[in-house]
């Protein structure tokens, strides 16, 4: 699966500011809402903040990327924030966050699940893609790059 197929431009937002790491999730989750693949908004919320609290999902390097498999959604979604100023997010190093790419995916496609999860962790942990991200102006292009860059991973 390509992200472009979970991904869209009304699923990017750039220059973002977040008051929190909780108050980012919620507001992560009502952007992933406006798929339409959602079929109960409060289970999906609930299991992206169960997966936080097992271990946060701040990677290191300015990047987080909370994910969970949920029955309360019908495709993988993805939303992807790239933040103003950077946030808390108990990252593993300590670091705040300032990229956030999001993953929803079915419970019943574990496989598929992980595979997009590895693809968006190496993608976001490439030093110069992050840098050609901060030079975007809008969602298209930050989208075309990813989906341009995709093809190398």
């Amino acid at each position: 699966m390509k992200i472009s197929e979970i991904l869209s431009a009304g699923s990017i937002k750039l220059n973002y500011r977040a008051a929190s790491k909780d108050s980012l999730l919620n507001e992560m989750m009502q952007i992933a809402n406006h798929t339409g693949k959602i079929t109960d908004l409060e289970e999906a919320t609930k299991q992206v903040f169960k997966r936080e609290q097992i271990m946060s999902t701040g990677v290191g390097r300015g990047i987080a990327l909370p994910h969970a498999k949920t029955n309360a959604v019908i495709d993988a979604i993805g939303v992807l924030t790239i933040l103003d100023e950077p946030i808390d997010f108990d990252s593993l190093d300590g670091q705040p966050v300032k990229y956030v790419f999001m993953l929803l995916g079915m419970e019943n496609n574990v496989g598929t699940h992980l595979r997009i999860l590895s693809k968006v962790s190496r993608l976001m942990n490439n030093d110069s893609l992050r840098a050609e991200l901060d030079k975007c102006n809008d969602s298209n292009e930050i989208l075309n790059i990813l989906n341009s860059s995709e093809s190398f991973y």
